[in-house]
């Protein structure tokens, strides 16, 4: 059998535009229409500075070569699909001939192994295809969800889309910021939709569309894959483990920050699969934008790098069924994809999308307060501000005897810090919603009312506890008074209808959100008994309440809550 070079297949490519005449940006566009113009020098910018780290000498390539044989048919072994029938023979063969490679050999398939993984992982902008997504697609959504509104959707104005979407944050502040600072949004991440949604939230807030890496499962989908693959997502395969690879992202996320391209990635790594806030990120791409600026002071640009705390927040999430379930499997909290979740099926989109069409704000996007790469916050006019409110150079801090230096472990430390300052402020960021308030009385009485049953058994009693209407809308009151006071303090948000809807209209609500969507409603509306039908759901959308559990239980709550509190240490 003759084996194909998976270093050719690495290139190829999802579905392109028609061949149009190209466009031309123009000033005042986005600094990422210009992409397309940069792509081929930023590839070589990239396996120039990958390749040349390991290929001062011997050792170091015959390292990275075997590392990389080794993952990669490790692998392609556990696939068993067309990938590993064309892939599999070449790796094993060059982990055969590595011994007999000369220094030349090696160096050429270290050059030409990190160029490959690099066009494969850098991604591809299209105006032509930005301006189709912002303008037809919306409206295009809104004729599928109400087919009786079409004719009327496809003209300007609100559709469906933008009613579900509501934007929070100081846009203002992030308008003037991006003209010469580059924005680095850092946000929670929830549901494969999450990229869409806040693709959409900054096109509402008139803000420069970003680059972003998304799971390369995601490709997979050709509608999907097709305005990844032209809006701007560079591809990242969490299947491969080399060591290389990971270089190369991070490498690649650097340079082009370093260039002045607005980016976004997800420092919790993959979707929330218990729907708590995110506490334990993985900062290896925060890592290469403290590295970006870094690199620039050393050659004398002086733009300014800006972290942008983000949080997504959704009434009911595509995936919530699938998530919760992963997360509470034990192999589940080691797998990076699941591959059948609801996002893969149009059909559970549909249904997603129709059953949200008549709620007003079903997700909020909140842009926090920005800082800088060393966690300090960044004024009006864009100064980094110290503990004291005076105004500070981030510049000083990659300085040696007032000049600036390269230094990897620095940045690390720095990076670490600059994570801790995320965890602290997600909290402070998210927009809690009806659901979460309701599912989080609901479970708080279904702990309550089986003292000294384990965590898993609680799960297994399915509609066995019931709270009397009247009483969970008082509780749901209380809580949501607690929780206002928290607001006024500056540790969480409440969505506008959570601020000011009655509380018998916020369980209403979370009722009707649920029902008929997930294949087990997570609570049952028997008229004046609710039940808790499905603890495991209902667990997973009270989860975004589990910081806030003891601050806003009253005395006969307390124990219950302090129980609840204790959820988060499972992750």
């Amino acid at each position: 059998m003759k084996w194909r070079n998976p270093l050719r297949t690495l290139s190829e490519r999802p579905l392109r535009l028609p061949r149009f005449k190209p466009y031309v940006p123009e000033a005042g566009d986005p600094s990422i229409f210009w992409f397309n113009s940069e792509r081929d020098d930023i590839v070589r910018e990239v396996t120039r500075r990958v390749a040349a780290a390991h290929s001062g000498d011997r050792l170091a390539m015959e390292l990275l070569l075997n590392d990389t044989a080794m993952n990669e048919s490790s692998r392609l072994e556990q696939q068993r699909d067309q990938e590993a029938k064309d892939s599999l023979g070449f790796w094993r063969g060059l982990s055969r001939r590595i011994a007999r490679m000369s220094d030349s050999e090696k160096r050429d398939a270290v050059t030409q192994i990190v160029r490959r993984y690099t066009e494969d992982v850098a991604g591809n902008f299209d105006p032509r295809v930005y301006d189709l997504s912002t303008h037809a697609v919306p409206r295009l959504i809104t004729g599928i969800m109400r087919p009786s509104e079409l004719p009327r959707a496809m003209q300007p104005g609100e559709n469906v889309v933008d009613r579900l979407l509501h934007v929070e944050g100081d846009i203002d502040r992030l308008r003037r910021l991006q003209a010469d600072s580059t924005l680095v949004y850092v946000p929670t991440h929830s549901s494969n939709l999450d990229s869409v949604v806040l693709g959409r939230a900054l096109v509402r807030a008139n803000l420069s569309p970003t680059i972003y890496g998304a799971g390369k499962n995601l490709f997979t989908n050709p509608i999907i894959s097709f305005f990844m693959h032209n809006l701007g997502a560079y591809r990242v395969d969490r299947r491969i483990r080399a060591n290389v690879y990971k270089e190369v992202l991070k490498t690649y996320s650097q340079v082009m920050i370093e260039r002045g391209y607005h980016s976004l990635f997800f420092p919790g790594g993959t979707r929330s699969r218990s729907n708590l806030i995110e506490s334990h990120l993985k900062l290896g791409l925060a890592g290469s934008a403290v590295s970006a600026f870094s690199q620039n002071q050393v050659r004398g640009i002086p733009r300014r790098v800006c972290f942008v705390p983000t949080t997504i927040n959704y009434e009911l999430v595509l995936e919530a069924e699938t998530l919760v379930e992963d997360w509470l499997k034990d192999e589940g909290k080691a797998r990076f994809i699941i591959e059948d979740d609801e996002f893969s099926r149009i059909d559970r989109w549909v249904a997603f999308f129709r059953k949200i069409v008549s709620q007003d704000s079903a997700c909020v996007i909140r842009f926090g307060d920005p800082i800088d790469p060393f966690g300090n916050p960044i004024d009006d006019e864009g100064c980094s501000l110290g503990p004291s409110g005076e105004a500070i150079d981030p510049g000083s801090y990659v300085q040696r005897r007032g000049t600036p230096t390269i230094d990897p472990a620095r940045d690390a430390a720095y990076t670490q810090d600059l994570g801790e300052v995320l965890v602290d402020r997600y909290p402070r960021e998210t927009v809690l919603m009806a659901t979460a308030l309701t599912a989080h009385v609901l479970f708080r009485r279904l702990v309550q009312a089986t003292p000294g049953v384990d965590f898993f058994t609680r799960l297994r009693l399915r509609g066995e506890v019931s709270m009397n209407r009247e009483d969970l809308t008082r509780e749901v009151g209380e809580a949501r008074d607690r929780l206002a006071t928290l607001e006024r303090e500056g540790r969480v948000r409440l969505s506008r209808e959570v601020r000011t809807h009655e509380p018998a209209a916020l369980v209403d609500r979370a009722l009707d959100v649920w029902n008929g969507y997930h294949s087990r409603t997570a609570a049952k509306d028997l008229g004046v008994e609710i039940t808790a039908e499905d603890p495991t759901l209902l667990l997973y959308y009270q989860n975004r309440m589990v910081p806030f559990a003891t601050d806003i239980a009253g005395p006969d709550h307390a124990e219950a809550a302090r129980i609840i509190h204790t959820i988060g240490n499972r992750t």
